[in-house]
């Protein structure tokens, strides 16, 4: 179980996270309550997070299946939402949907097409975001800003999803401005997926930033950023395979 002291530092942090959150909102010209705080909760045990989830954190992270499966299962979130995050293999879609609230990892029209099956055998609607590889990485996932249409098309058509929206990671090793600028073109891409005007789309959501730069995400439009460290401190990669 969580020790007082980490329950007290993680308390502090999410606290001084919510007022940079909400300084950064404001000076944007955003009302603070627009931008949900997302913990990235990759390697965290369900204790953790189960304490974690009694802050003022709207919703919860995952980037592997097992752990997603496991804390759902436990209840750790306490109720609030958990959205899918990393790169979801095609062969696990069926543990994914219908436990994430959101997936905000969607990146081919293949995977489109098994959350889509997936969704329709259970009869719900999944809600997904289209993960942008904004930075044109050869090592991340994301579908190249060109692509972007053809598969929102394809999202708009399936019946069993509702698009809400993009997400990106810039490269971890652009610089400040840099990474600002990429954050502006999600915010053009995101815009420009609204003024399409689907019928069943509801396009409000951008996720981006993390730990190091989620004020100039927000700065530049973020509705989620996904906060790990800078919450629970270092991971220790030893406890996850």
């Amino acid at each position: 179980m969580a020790t007082q002291a980490t329950k007290e530092q993680m308390a502090e942090a999410v606290a001084g996270i919510r007022l940079r959150m909400a300084e950064a909102a404001r000076a944007a010209g955003r009302d603070p309550s627009e931008v949900l705080l997302c913990a990235a909760c990759k390697t965290r045990t369900v204790e953790e997070v189960r304490e974690s989830a009694t802050l003022d954190i709207d919703l919860f992270g995952e980037n592997h299946v097992q752990e997603l499966v496991e804390k759902t299962d436990a209840g750790a979130y306490l109720g609030k939402p958990g959205h899918f995050i990393g790169h979801l293999q095609t062969n696990k879609v069926n543990k994914v949907v219908g436990r994430a609230a959101m997936i905000e990892s969607v990146d081919s029209e293949h995977l489109l097409t098994k959350v889509e099956t997936a969704a329709a055998r259970l009869g719900i609607t999944q809600d997904i975001l289209i993960e942008i590889n904004i930075g044109a990485e050869a090592s991340k996932s994301g579908i190249s800003p060109d692509g972007l249409w053809a598969l929102t098309d394809a999202a708009e058509a399936a019946e069993h999803l509702r698009l809400r929206g993009l997400m990106a990671i810039p490269p971890a090793d652009a610089t400040p401005d840099e990474t600002r600028a990429f954050f502006a073109r999600m915010r053009e891409l995101l815009t420009r997926l609204q003024e399409r005007h689907y019928a069943t789309a509801q396009p409000d959501t951008l996720s981006m930033g993390m730990s190091g730069d989620y004020e100039s995400a927000i700065r530049e439009g973020a509705t989620i950023v996904r906060i790990g460290t800078a919450i629970y401190g270092a991971r220790d990669y030893s406890k996850k395979a």
